[in-house]
């Protein structure tokens, strides 16, 4: 008996307090009832690379966007140091590849300056096989290294200025003064159609 009384009696103090609690809320006008905002955590945001952020196209949109720094994609281009086309070759360098023509035959045939750009893309690739290998996906002076920005950086300065850049930290420069690291950073990202692949 004295259990139940002792539940009695707590269920009617619950139930004033709820009642008294509900009273004084009700009696308050709304300018009184006051909301706490919620604590404001801070949460550290580290900034993302553009690099990261950038989705690229294929083969020929990197050809597409290196011709236009090389030449504005114009086939029948020469500059004042005599590199000629739309990706800019210079006569050694069509020799090393095999391509045994002309100045005008070169510069009227723009299917020829294709393939040697193909030709130039994949003996690059063979020469620059381990830094490929090794280094893509890592972040060199801020720029992400990916395979098509060390192949556009071959293009520029030739791949054994990739080479020294990695073993010495030494950046070449064209004779307008254009960095290989430039070109790597422009042309990084793409998804290149080589027959060497990734081997």
């Amino acid at each position: 008996m004295r259990t139940l009384n002792q539940a009695i009696l707590i269920m009617a103090s619950v139930f004033l307090l709820a009642f008294t609690s509900y009273e004084q809320i009700r009696a308050m006008s709304t300018a009184e009832v006051l909301i706490e905002p919620m604590p404001v955590v801070p949460i550290k945001v580290e900034p993302i690379k553009a690099e990261l952020l950038e989705v690229k196209n294929d083969h020929s949109a990197f050809l597409e966007a290196i011709g236009h720094k090389e030449s504005r994609n114009q086939y029948d281009i020469v500059n004042k140091y005599g590199y000629m086309g739309r990706y800019q070759f210079g006569k050694r360098t069509l020799r090393g590849l095999g391509f045994k023509v002309s100045k005008d035959e070169f510069l009227n045939n723009p299917s020829l300056q294709e393939e040697a750009m193909q030709a130039l893309l994949e003996e690059n690739r063979r020469i620059l096989n381990y830094e490929i290998n090794t280094y893509c996906g890592q972040t060199w002076n801020g720029i992400v290294i990916t395979e098509s920005g060390l192949l556009a950086a071959a293009h520029l300065g030739g791949p054994g200025s990739v080479k020294k850049f990695f073993k010495k930290g030494k950046i070449k420069k064209d004779a307008f003064g254009t960095s290989i690291t430039s070109y790597m950073k422009a042309f990084g990202g793409y998804e290149l159609n080589l027959k060497y692949g990734n081997n």
